[in-house]
């Protein structure tokens, strides 16, 4: 019997050893790395390529008929290339599944993705392709002389679009689509309430209206729509609300190198001012109500602030709306930038989706990627998914395409393609791209981000409860998200932000949540295979 405990003994000691070794190799993003990608003299046209493209859509059919027809389009370009869609409903379920597949080796050849979570995948050595060289390759780069289609020149892309794809030194992607965010406004209940919008939208009148359409009659009906359910102002995603009301304010959110200066008084302050119109009633968020076009197209609401990627679902006549139509108000929309402290020197977030391809033992196969990569970016992709919402193209030769152009030029002219809001919060993007900004990108960055967001998330939940929002309040606020989000250690990494072997306790919260997971499985897979040999010796000894 004790030589049978000394055997367990071993094989538990050795799966804990294999366990840990895979935590290692699963830190380190995939054993010793893989061997920085070359460009090859040629592409070997002769050999057939199967690559993966990770997409996202918002189970909007018109978006993916424009994948699968860019596909189609690209295979009969490239008729020994297959790609092989996989669409997801949201970035972050895409960032896990990456995240999850790379202790696997099984990223996908192109992602679409961001580049907060470019950064998290850059801790892995070589696994994702920088694209300095293959920009500019004679041959294959950007508008090359061996491209089979007409691609776009590296100067053709947005300047400020594609600055955005470079951090770490690196370019580590390209920009697909650029949306910002768009305040979708009842003008009518707005002069209802006895208000003129102005020129510009500021902070303070928007507060002011909020509050006064709060005004009830003795039956709790609320005066300015006549409903028991008026929320005035909702903002859909918090995380840029907080990120943008700091950069207005020139407060410090983070640096460069991935420095944290969330937790300031500039923050402590705009939290106490949400505070007080969450407990009032006059705002909400989508993660505590809902979408905010819901309400408004319920007139329920009056300033919706969402992206301009958003259009189609705000407004009375809105082509895609998830409420029934005996709910929707008639009202008239009004599209303006988001709010300002300084309406002289306005600033508002530029987002959107980039691409990037992942490093694989075949250059030839990364190239393959490639080749698909800037397929995306010529003008019938670029003009067709434009369409398709309020998102702008990223180069400026399908923004000044005669297509493009007669797509502008027709807006109101439906509800469908030409949605007037729809194209009105484009015309807000392309008017106001030398104001717009970008948060610095890390490793990390992403919880940073998350972090900014969830502080107005539980200071608004906190207040509805009726609690207190004081200075203990957000002593201790500061504390949780702070832990939550592991930010405590983000302080720590400067000049390792890119390192090519960062440890597992340097990946943001989500991702050592996902690893530890994957080697969790196989600590218990070795157990049961250890405990199951030693009961069989066991029998035998019987």
């Amino acid at each position: 019997m004790s030589r049978i405990w000394k055997r367990s003994k071993s094989m538990i000691l050795l799966a804990a050893l294999v366990a840990g070794s895979l935590l290692t190799l699963t830190g380190c993003h995939g054993q010793k790395g893989m061997d920085a990608f070359v460009i090859p003299e040629e592409f070997d046209t002769s050999r057939e390529y199967e690559i993966t493209f990770w997409a996202k859509n918002d189970t909007n059919k018109t978006q993916t008929a424009i994948y699968e027809k860019a596909i189609a389009d690209f295979e009969e370009i490239y008729p020994n290339i297959t790609v092989n869609l996989r669409l997801y409903t949201d970035y972050g379920k895409i960032y896990n599944d990456v995240i999850t597949n790379i202790a696997t080796n099984t990223t996908p050849n192109v992602c679409i993705t961001y580049p907060d979570h470019i950064a998290t995948y850059l801790t892995g050595t070589n696994l994702v392709v920088p694209l300095d060289e293959l920009l500019v390759d004679e041959k294959y780069g950007l508008s090359g002389s061996e491209v089979c289609f007409d691609s776009p020149a590296k100067e053709e892309i947005v300047p400020q679009f594609l600055k955005e794809c470079s951090f770490g030194g690196h370019y580590y992607a390209l920009p697909y689509m650029r949306s910002t965010e768009a305040c979708y406004i009842n003008k009518t209940y707005v002069e209802a309430l006895g208000y003129t919008l102005p020129q510009a939208l500021t902070w303070d009148f928007i507060w002011e209206v909020s509050e006064t359409a709060m005004a009830q009659d003795e039956e709790g009906n609320y005066l300015v729509n006549g409903q028991k359910v008026m929320i005035p102002f909702i903002y859909k995603s918090t995380d840029n609300m907080m990120i943008q009301m700091l950069k207005q304010k020139d407060a410090g959110y983070s640096t460069d190198d991935g420095e944290i200066l969330l937790f300031n008084d500039t923050t402590k302050e705009l939290l106490y001012t949400i505070a007080e119109h969450a407990d009032s009633g006059a705002f909400s968020t989508f993660k505590v109500s809902s979408y905010p076009a819901n309400f408004l197209n319920a007139g329920q609401c009056i300033f919706a602030i969402d992206s301009t990627a958003g259009a189609t679902w705000m407004g009375t006549d809105a082509p895609l709306c998830d409420i029934s139509e005996d709910k929707i108000v008639e009202f008239e929309t009004a599209v303006m930038p988001i709010p300002q402290f300084d309406t002289e020197n306005p600033k508002m977030i530029s987002q959107g989706p980039s691409v990037c391809i992942f490093n694989k033992e075949d250059p030839q196969e990364v190239m393959a990627s490639w080749l698909f990569m800037q397929y995306l970016l010529t003008n019938d992709v670029q003009t067709a998914y434009a369409e398709t919402e309020g998102y702008v193209p990223v180069t400026s030769k399908a923004q000044e395409s005669a297509e493009y152009q007669n797509y502008l030029a027709r807006g109101g002219e439906d509800n469908t393609t030409h949605y007037d809001i729809k194209i009105r919060a484009t015309k807000l993007l392309l008017d106001n791209m030398g104001h717009t900004f970008v948060t610095p990108v890390f490793n990390g960055s992403t919880s940073l981000r998350d972090a900014a967001g969830q502080l107005v998330e539980n200071t608004v939940k906190s207040s509805r409860r009726g609690e207190e929002i004081d200075e203990a309040y957000m002593e201790k606020l500061y504390s949780d998200i702070n832990s939550l989000y592991r930010l405590d250690q983000l302080g720590n990494r400067n000049g390792m932000v890119f390192s090519e072997k960062a440890e597992l306790g340097e990946l943001p919260g989500t991702a050592v949540i996902l690893l530890t997971s994957l080697a969790t499985v196989w600590i218990l897979m070795l157990l049961y295979v250890g405990c199951q040999g030693i009961k069989k010796r066991g029998n035998r000894k019987k």
